[in-house]
C-alpha cells in the first residue's frame, strides 16, 4: 500500500460505492479523510467503520451543486486542519432517459451534481492548494465520457466536461505543484450500476474483455495511486479502469 502520511483528504460522494471504498483506503493509508455526502445516516455508518479500523475521519453533509455549501466545507476543513492535500470529486448521479423524453430537470440535475459540483469543489479548494503550493485533485469520470451510452446524454456530457475541465486545470495549476487527473470507471458493482444492469449482468459482462463488472476497491486503488508520491509526474490524464471495455 502507498502510504500517504499525515495528509488531509476530502472525498465527495463518500457514503456508498466507489466513494466509500476511496475513503476507506485513504484512511488505511494514513490520511485524515473528510467524508462528504448529502446522506447523514450513511456517513455515520462509514465513520464508525473507519474508526473501528483505526482510521482518522470526520464527516460533512453537503450539496456539491451549492457553491456556498462547498465553500463552507473547504473553509471548515482548513480551519480545523490548516491544509487540504487531496480532494476526490466523486459525487454523482444518473437520471437516464432517451433524449426525446428527458426532462429539463433531469438534464439540469445531472449537470449540476456531476459537472457543476466538480467545478464548485475545485474552485473552492484551489486557493488553499495554491497557497500551499501543493495538492492533488482527482476527478471521477466514466467510460460514458468517451463511449457514450444510450439514454445517458446528460451523464455522458457531464463526465466528458469533467475530463476537458481537468486537462485545462492541469495546465492552469501545474506551476503551483497541483496535479489534476481523472479516473474513468467502466461498469462497477455499485447501487448506481444496479439501476442499469438489473437483469442484464451477463449481457454487460459479455461486452467486457475481462468478462465481469469491476469492484469499487479496484477503482479506489487507482485513486490511491494518483494521490501518492509515486504519481508526482502525472497530471492532465484520465486513467481508464474498465476491464477492457474501452481501449
Amino acid at each position: 500500500m502507498f502510504k500517504l502520511g499525515n495528509k488531509v483528504s476530502i472525498v465527495t460522494g463518500a457514503s456508498k460505492g466507489i466513494g466509500k471504498a476511496i475513503a476507506k483506503i485513504f484512511a488505511q493509508a494514513g490520511t485524515h479523510v473528510v467524508c462528504v455526502s448529502r446522506t447523514k445516516d450513511d456517513l455515520n455508518i462509514l465513520k464508525k467503520e473507519i474508526l473501528n479500523d483505526g482510521g482518522s475521519v470526520s464527516i460533512y453533509s453537503c450539496d456539491v451543486s451549492n457553491f456556498d455549501e462547498v465553500e463552507g466545507l473547504i473553509r471548515n476543513t482548513v480551519e480545523e486542519f490548516s491544509k487540504i492535500d487531496i480532494i476526490v470529486n466523486n459525487a454523482g448521479i444518473t437520471r437516464d432517459g432517451l433524449i426525446m423524453r428527458m426532462s429539463n430537470e433531469d438534464w439540469n440535475t445531472v449537470i449540476d451534481i456531476n459537472l457543476k459540483g466538480t467545478f464548485n469543489a475545485i474552485k473552492a479548494v484551489s486557493r488553499q492548494m495554491m497557497k500551499q503550493r501543493s495538492g492533488r485533485i482527482i476527478n471521477i469520470s466514466s467510460t460514458s465520457a468517451v463511449l457514450g451510452n444510450k439514454g445517458q446524454a446528460n451523464y455522458a456530457a457531464a463526465k466528458a466536461g469533467i475530463e476537458a475541465m481537468s486537462r485545462s486545470l492541469a495546465r492552469e495549476l501545474g506551476s503551483r505543484n497541483i496535479n489534476v487527473n481523472c479516473v474513468a470507471p467502466g461498469f462497477i458493482e455499485t447501487d448506481m450500476t444496479k439501476e442499469i444492469s438489473e437483469g442484464n449482468e451477463d449481457l454487460l459482462a459479455s461486452q467486457i474483455p475481462l468478462g465481469r463488472l469491476g469492484k469499487p476497491n479496484e477503482i479506489a486503488e487507482v485513486v490511491h495511486f494518483l494521490a501518492s508520491e509515486q504519481a508526482n509526474y502525472i497530471t492532465g490524464q484520465t486513467l481508464h479502469v474498465n476491464g477492457g471495455l474501452y481501449m
